[in-house]
Order: structure tokens, then sequence, then C-alpha cells
């Protein structure tokens, strides 16, 4: 197993020194999913929600957290990112919402915590907007899909 690269030789936490590290193109792509009950979903897909257009205030709040990571996680490094896609999907089939996170940059380390966080805080921001007429709502299977760029190279669930 890999060592954890968040501690020093002390088993004190740091943040990890990329200086030395190639600058390349990183990508990360994210999923995760919101269920509901199905009034909620055919309010969020009609327009009829009386706070206005729940899945672009949720996109938009994606993309803002994403640019936010390294504010909230302590040793993650900030980075510039060159582009930040959310879709948010309804699948009715299903009662919930699917929503898919792609984070780019050209940098020393990787996006997947930016993916990541950009497809919480949409979901979340789905509930916080939905709550009032369903508080059942469930977050869910929020996970890495894929990650490309790095010494590592590329990875796929």
């Amino acid at each position: 197993m890999t060592k954890l690269t968040h501690f020093n030789q002390s088993g004190e936490a740091h943040m990890v020194d990329v200086g030395e590290k190639a600058i390349t193109q990183r990508t990360a792509i994210t999923e995760g999913t919101i269920e509901m009950q199905p009034e909620t979903l055919a309010l969020i897909t009609r327009g009829q929600h009386k706070k206005g257009d729940v899945l672009g205030i949720a996109r938009i709040a994606g993309i803002m957290a994403s640019k936010k990571t390294a504010d909230l996680i302590p040793l993650c490094h900030p980075l510039p990112l060159t582009h930040v896609e959310i879709k948010l999907t309804a699948e009715p089939d299903n009662n919930r919402i699917h929503c898919l996170t792609t984070v780019k940059t050209n940098g020393q380390t990787g996006v997947e915590m930016e993916a990541l966080n950009a497809t919480q805080i949409a979901l979340l921001t789905i509930y916080d907007m939905c709550k009032a007429v369903d508080r059942g709502m469930v977050i869910q299977s929020v996970q890495l899909l894929e990650k490309e760029g790095g010494k590592s190279g590329h990875w796929q669930r």
C-alpha cells in the first residue's frame, strides 16, 4: 500500500510539496445523485419551484465550490482551474437528479478534490432549495469516476 502523503516523517500533517512535479493537464470526473419524492422532481423539472431555477442555481453553486476547495480542505493546494462543467440530469424513473462534474487544470497536482467538492455542493444546493417540500431527500454515491494527468497517469473506476 502507498503511504499517506499528507504526513511527514514525524507523523505530523503537512501540505505536500508539489514544486518539483511537472505541470501537466489534469482532469477529474465525478458523479453523485440526489433522490427525492416524484412531486419534488416534477417541481424542479417543470420550473415551478418558488425559489426559481433549481438546477441552474445548483450548477453555479457547484462551479463556485470547485474554486473554493482549498479554502475548505486544509491541506488542499489552491489551483487555477481552466474548466468546470456540471451536468445535472433528471432521472424520473429513479426519482433523482444525477450530477456529473468535470474539472480541468494545467498544474502540478490533480483536481479530484475540486470535482468532488463541486458535485457535493451542487447536490447540497438542490437539497437546500427543496427541503421545504421534501426533507427526506438523500444524497448518495458521490465518487470519482476518472482522473487523468500527472505521474500516476490515467485512472478509471
